[in-house]
This record gives C-alpha cells, sequence and structure tokens, in this order.
C-alpha cells in the first residue's frame, strides 16, 4: 500500500510538472508579448508597458480582419499605436517583437530621426507614454502568420522623443 501510494503521487508529480512545463512553454500569452517588449523598453530606462484587456479586444478583432495576411494597417481607431507583422509560414510572438525592435539601430536619438532604415516600429515598442498593450495573432488563410499589436496612447509624435 505504501508503495502505490509513492507511485501514484510520482506519477501525479510528472503529470503536474508537464502540465506547468506547458503552461510555461505556451506561445501567445499576454506575457509572451509583454517580455519581449518591456525587454526592449528597460534597455534605454522606460517603464514596462501593462497589458490591457480593452485594446487587445481591438487587437484581436483587427488581426481576424486580416485572415489574408496583408500587411495593412487598421489605424488604431483614432486611438491607438500600432506594429504589424507577417510571414509566410509559422511565426512566433518573440519572433515578430524582434523585428520590431531589430529596428534600433536605425534609430538617432540626438536627430530624433530614422538614419539608414525604418524605425517606426522601433520607436512605438519604446514610448516612454505607451503604457498600456494588446496585441492578436491569428494563423492566414494562405498558412502564413499576422501579428498586430495596439499601443495607449500611441506613440510616434513628429517632434516628440520615444524616451
Amino acid at each position: 500500500m505504501g508503495l502505490c501510494i509513492k507511485v501514484w503521487f510520482c506519477v501525479l508529480s510528472v503529470l503536474g510538472l508537464a502540465i506547468v512545463g506547458d503552461v510555461a512553454n505556451a506561445q501567445d500569452s499576454a506575457a509572451d508579448y509583454l517580455n519581449a517588449q518591456n525587454t526592449a523598453r528597460s534597455e534605454v530606462g522606460v517603464e514596462n508597458i501593462v497589458w490591457n484587456d480593452t485594446v487587445a479586444a481591438f487587437a484581436k478583432n483587427y488581426a481576424n480582419e486580416r485572415k489574408d495576411c496583408q500587411l495593412i494597417h487598421s489605424g488604431g481607431g483614432g486611438i491607438y499605436g500600432e506594429n504589424i507583422a507577417m510571414s509566410s509560414g509559422e511565426m512566433s510572438v518573440a519572433e515578430a517583437v524582434k523585428l520590431w525592435v531589430d529596428e534600433k539601430p536605425f534609430y538617432d536619438y540626438t536627430s530624433n530621426s530614422c538614419i539608414g532604415g525604418e524605425c517606426l516600429h522601433y520607436t512605438q515598442v519604446v514610448w516612454r507614454k505607451s503604457v498600456y498593450l494588446g496585441c492578436a495573432k491569428v494563423s492566414c488563410n494562405n498558412g502564413g502568420t499576422f501579428v498586430t499589436c495596439n499601443y495607449s496612447p500611441p506613440g510616434n509624435y513628429v517632434g516628440e522623443r520615444p524616451y
């Protein structure tokens, strides 16, 4: 009886670890979006952005409209900043955010401008006044992936520095 209880406990423990492991490694959680962007924000001394369900609902509604995988901005409903990404296959949240953050070398703080490439996705990620984030990801009809993140308040105002 004692061995049976020990074996049963071990089986339950292993199952519990497997479930915890699956949750910890789950893709596309709010934490995945936040962690990737907050890492970039902390590198330039900007406070963490936080998840907002209202902003996320906007992102989800728009992502569901983009199952054609076309890179078309929603316009943020006039109240949100936005970054979008697409791929022809599976793309993780970390890969999408990396596309935006990889624009960092093109941002010149001294002139507050993009030099030698695109940087406005990066500056939106690190925009100090953007404090709320909501994102969504969909699989496209063509097998690709579409990711959108919305920011409140929006960033990238002409003449303002992101941080």
